[in-house]
């Protein structure tokens, strides 16, 4: 473990006593289903069907859930469509899976699908679920852009900046994965020699190691103990922090919030 950089081999419970600043359980209002019938004249058109309801921007806001059930994801927001995947319910180091969601969807039948941001492999996978699948839906207004060209983190807070850091970032032959991302898991780690110290945030991107324990979980954590590194690019896949910028970012940021590696 000593050159590791990549995630999914970590135990322990959720860190939920840690500060979640910005983040607030929040129930979305749900476009109401047509009435066929209700108040429409004989031989009128039937009438339009709900706009679809945003629900999150992934810059000011952005919804995130956990899931209770394990349905099928589907290409579009219909059961007869293609199955892409199925929700699951624990990321690899078993906490609470995470899943963004994008848009409300109301069908004809008056069922309501929420679209969703799908961990795992390939990146950037996007499907549709029902509703019901899910737990309260939960919002942050945080933002993490990570710069791999400029080896530079930029943190937001509600569209406005909070924190710019350098970084180490992948090396060529195991580069970081760019796209649309968010955390998943945090980990406090009281080790002062642990490498990833002083703490870990998973995230749903893959590293390019998918035989790396844990299914190759790139991770923003501590300077692994080489902070003359940072800026550079030393790691598996890794975003490595100063270990004083990470203790800041860490205990702020919520769960599901978006990672963007551009």
């Amino acid at each position: 473990m000593a050159a590791a950089c990549v995630l999914g081999v970590y135990s322990g419970a959720p860190s939920s006593a840690l500060a979640n600043e910005g983040q607030q359980t929040v129930t979305p209002p749900s476009p109401t289903p047509p009435s066929p019938t209700a108040g429409t004249p004989a031989g009128a058109p039937p009438a339009a069907p709900p706009a679809d309801l945003v629900l999150s921007d992934e810059r000011t806001f952005t919804t995130w859930v956990h899931p209770i059930d394990e349905p099928a994801i589907y290409l579009r927001p219909d059961g007869h469509s293609r199955v892409i995947g199925r929700v699951h319910l624990e990321t690899e180091d078993g906490f609470a899976e995470v899943y963004v969601l994008l848009v409300s969807h109301i069908d004809p039948n008056g069922r309501t699908w929420v679209k969703v941001r799908v961990p795992g492999r390939p990146n950037g996978s996007e499907g549709w679920v029902p509703r019901n699948a899910f737990g309260d839906f939960n919002q942050t207004h945080w933002l993490i852009v990570v710069n791999r060209r400029r080896k530079r983190l930029t943190a937001y807070f509600d569209g406005h900046v909070r924190m710019v850091a350098p970084v180490g970032v992948g090396k060529p032959s195991t580069p970081t994965p760019p796209g649309h991302f968010w955390i998943r898991e945090r980990f406090r780690i009281a080790n002062r020699s642990d490498p990833y110290w002083p703490y870990a945030l998973g995230t749903s991107d893959y590293s390019t190691l998918s035989e790396w324990p844990g299914g190759g979980v790139v991770g923003i954590h501590g300077d692994f103990g080489q902070p003359q590194l940072i800026p550079g690019d030393p790691s598996h896949g890794c975003v490595r922090m100063r270990d004083t910028d990470i203790g800041w970012l860490a205990p702020r940021v919520t769960i599901g919030t978006p990672v963007i590696i551009e």
